[in-house]
């Protein structure tokens, strides 16, 4: 039980939200709480997904998630990006924001991970591992893609989708939402945006929980 929470807390709904990630709820001023009594907490999903825009604060969102458990594997599918300090400045902003007992792995072997037992997975994001996937299999090459490389994303895909179905852990991940108007002007750029809807959406049917976030605000489209 936790009382006298700093002003920085938000409100009404909202705290409601954060706390039920937790396993946890909030009650009104006054309220009398009975030593032994207990009540039913709110249910915490085992695997969600948060998509959303760039800069929509969907990272952030996801970290919030599992913000109150003390080990966590963080699963950064983004590589390292020699002479990129950009790119860097990205990587160190997020690591800071994260708690020093949590652990990161850089990589895109998901499946083997979700396979384990172990602490909480946040896997962020899902559009890296997709791009990573694709790279692998040639798929931006449209000879090599109709040839082989379309059957062996969609495998690959598979797999991974079939690691979340079965997976023991707790796992957030986060993923991009793309094609809500642009279309792109290559054919490999239309490849990715196709590839990544179907992704998004098998990936969502294995979640308890999936997340929209617009603006900074979370919307519940499951869970």
């Amino acid at each position: 039980m936790a009382v006298h929470l700093d002003h920085d807390v938000p409100p009404g709904a909202e705290l409601a939200r954060r706390l039920a990630a937790a396993g946890a709820r909030a009650v009104p001023d006054g309220t009398t709480l009975v030593a032994g009594a207990s009540r039913e907490l709110p249910r915490v999903p085992r695997r969600t997904l948060v998509t959303g825009g760039a800069r929509s604060g969907k990272s952030l969102e996801a970290e919030r998630r599992l913000a109150s458990f003390p080990d966590v594997v963080y699963v950064a599918t983004s590589g390292t990006r020699d002479g990129d300090a950009e790119w860097a400045d990205r990587v160190s902003t997020h690591r800071d924001r994260r708690p020093g007992s949590w652990r990161t792995e850089e990589t895109c072997e998901l499946a083997p991970l979700l396979r384990e037992d172990g602490p909480p997975l946040l896997v962020d994001c899902l559009s890296l591992w997709l791009t990573d996937a694709m790279d692998r299999v040639g798929a931006w090459d449209d000879d090599t893609w109709a040839r082989e490389g379309r059957k062996a994303l969609r495998e690959r895909v598979a797999e991974l989708v079939a690691a979340v179905r079965t997976t023991s852990r707790t796992v957030v991940a986060v993923t991009n939402e793309v094609g809500a108007g642009v279309v792109p002007a290559t054919a490999a750029g239309r490849r990715f945006r196709d590839e990544l809807g179907r992704l998004n959406a098998a990936f969502a049917d294995e979640c308890e929980q999936v997340l929209l976030v617009v603006s900074g605000q979370a919307l519940v489209l499951r869970g």
